[in-house]
């Protein structure tokens, strides 16, 4: 299902990165959404668990832009132990929601 603020929690405790087995774990989106910058993060958090344990993460079926919101939280490139795994024919093509804020919604 969708991934966003209200599921992250439930999302990395699916994970064990220490007692996972093998090297190179695959998470595969192909069932699910990412909503917002929070499942970004818990992402990346799931991630970087992963790489402190010496594992390397391959991420599939990712939108570009949620490719490039997790690249952009290491400026601009990612650690060796993230590895998004991209298809054109097969990655979902949509954006993540991020909170513009322009103003004072009660005033005019």
């Amino acid at each position: 299902g969708p991934l966003y603020f209200g599921s992250a929690r439930q999302f990395a405790s699916l994970f064990d990165a220490r007692n996972d087995p093998g090297e190179d774990i695959i998470i595969d989106f192909t069932n699910s959404r990412v909503m917002d910058h929070s499942a970004i993060e818990a992402i990346n958090e799931l991630c970087d668990k992963y790489g402190a344990c010496n594992k390397k993460v391959h991420l599939r079926h990712l939108s570009k832009n949620c490719g490039d919101m997790l690249a952009k939280l290491h400026k601009g490139g990612l650690p060796p132990y993230e590895i998004i795994e991209s298809d054109q024919g097969t990655d979902p093509v949509y954006d993540v929601a991020v909170k513009i804020i322009t103003g004072n919604p009660g005033t005019k």
